[in-house]
């Protein structure tokens, strides 16, 4: 995993952000998280063909990211009292039927409004504006997903601080939120 985190890295960017959004966890992270994948028998791929992460958040809500199961749908879904909606790329199903027709009254929590990433950047460039997923919120996507590759190099659950973005208990885990680097270069504190 030198090279990337594989299938599991790449789709956190997609939906991890787009589950942060809905639940208003933009700007933190989970607290606890545990992971196991399957890897390829051969070949020079070192990542997880298969995955499936469990992450708590700190009101005790859980996340699921799961990939590489061909009866999981890829996309995002919330589970409620009620019923459930999956979105993906722009499509949408819910269950029960009738949560598509509902409409969204003027007091609930409306999310920013875009088509495209690329126009979208291009207008907060002229108004200033903040943009639909500004370096922060996807910082706290990937970090989910980071923190899974983490879990699986371990064996283990590893409890985090999302604020001080640390893993607490764990020296091991710890060490493998960063690298050394080869002198003369440095990342600056």
């Amino acid at each position: 995993m030198d090279c990337g985190g594989g299938q599991l890295m790449d789709w956190v960017g997609h939906h991890v952000d787009i589950a942060h959004w809905g639940m208003g966890w933009d700007r933190t992270g989970p607290v606890e998280v545990e992971a196991r994948g399957e890897y390829p028998k051969g070949g020079v791929y070192n990542s997880p063909v298969r995955y499936w992460v469990e992450a708590k958040y700190a009101d005790g809500t859980p996340m699921i990211v799961a990939g590489g199961y061909p009866q999981i749908w890829s996309g995002t879904k919330w589970i409620g009292e009620k019923g459930w909606i999956w979105v993906d790329r722009g499509q949408f199903e819910t269950e029960p039927a009738s949560l598509k027709n509902e409409v969204i009254s003027p007091e609930e929590i409306r999310l920013y409004k875009s088509r495209d990433h690329y126009q979208n950047f291009l207008d907060c460039v002229r108004s200033r504006k903040e943009t639909i997923t500004p370096a922060e919120v996807a910082h706290r996507s990937a970090s989910v997903g980071h923190l899974a590759m983490i879990s699986m190099t371990v064996g283990r659950k590893i409890k985090w601080d999302p604020v001080n973005e640390k893993i607490i208990g764990d020296q091991d885990a710890e060490r493998l939120l960063s690298r050394s680097y080869r002198k003369p270069w440095i990342l600056p504190e």
